[in-house]
């Protein structure tokens, strides 16, 4: 494999997901992603004699199903990686895989410089930093994000649980994006605004002052003042219905490591101190959407209050 691919490859395989000798291991990547996913074969096929890997052609949309027998693959296996250029991570076959007790990482939109940035991360600062923003969120029944780009936004939470992604994924069923570092949940109901002036598909990062503002009615997005964005949407809804405009995620991000945004959400997402608001499916998180369609955006310098009380947030 590429010199400067192994470290990340071998943090991966060895530390995130523990693989021991015996496992099997599928890899699932595409033509755009290959050679990430030939340095994470590289890696798992050094610790276990039973590693495959599984390539196809890059899918048109985020959540996108991979084709059946990649599906299957990933099911059966012990453990799975899936660089990809458009994310699994919020599919029937990644929550199948799961469900069948495969433990696996996502790794959607993975580029090689955010592979071997975003893996070199001090993975027991990233839990520790999650675990206390669980502490301060988690009995929470209402939260509500500011910011000083526009953003006024209160969510209920319900009986929908936070879930924490810290790149440890040493149980069966265990799933997380890499690279990791957030708490996030499926809001039950959303009203207010948010206004995306960090990283958001198909943008990328945003540039200084630009801005991309939603309305947001009974955890719905009712107004997109961004045609592109807008665009990805109604594509969606043109399966699903209304069900693509679901409020879908809260995300606070939890990695100390990540000191400014580089215009990867799958990185950006992360950044301790930031919060990301998604569009789409929840299915795989807690939430009653499927959707062919997830939309994260990131939001700086938020001010989150968790029943009223602001909470304090992590610092890279």
């Amino acid at each position: 494999m590429p010199a400067d691919l192994k470290p990340a490859a071998e943090t991966a395989v060895e530390q995130c997901l523990n693989v021991e000798a015996g496992e099997s291991v599928v890899v699932v990547t595409d033509d755009r992603r290959e050679a990430i996913g030939e340095a994470l074969y590289a890696a798992a096929a050094a610790v276990t004699d039973d590693a495959t890997i599984l390539r196809y052609p890059p899918a048109e949309q985020h959540g996108t199903e991979p084709p059946a027998p990649v599906a299957a693959a990933m099911a059966e296996s012990d453990a799975f990686l899936a660089p990809t250029t458009k994310s699994l991570s919020h599919t029937r076959a990644r929550g199948a895989a799961c469900d069948a007790g495969s433990r696996g990482a996502t790794l959607p939109g993975i580029t090689e410089d955010v592979f071997t940035t975003g893996l070199d991360a001090d993975y027991d600062a990233i839990d520790a930093a999650c675990d206390e923003m669980l502490a301060q969120v988690g009995d929470a029944a209402e939260v509500r994000v500011t910011s000083p780009a526009g953003t006024d936004i209160t969510v209920g939470i319900d009986d929908r649980e936070w879930l924490a992604d810290t790149g440890s994924v040493r149980e069966p069923g265990d799933f997380s994006n890499l690279p990791a570092g957030e708490v996030f949940v499926a809001p039950e109901t959303a009203t207010g605004t948010f206004v995306v002036d960090g990283t958001m598909m198909p943008h990328g990062l945003l540039d200084a002052g630009q801005t991309l503002r939603f309305e947001v009615d009974d955890g719905r997005v009712t107004a997109i003042d961004d045609d592109a964005v807008r665009a990805e949407v109604e594509t969606a809804a043109g399966s699903v219905g209304d069900a693509a405009y679901t409020l879908a995620e809260l995300g606070i991000g939890t990695n100390v490591g990540v000191e400014e945004l580089v215009g990867s959400v799958l990185l950006d997402e992360k950044a301790a101190g930031t919060v990301h608001i998604a569009i789409g499916d929840n299915a795989g998180i807690g939430g009653e959407t499927d959707a062919p369609i997830h939309l994260d955006g990131i939001l700086r310098d938020p001010t989150v209050y968790a029943d009223g009380d602001e909470i304090d947030l992590p610092t890279a």
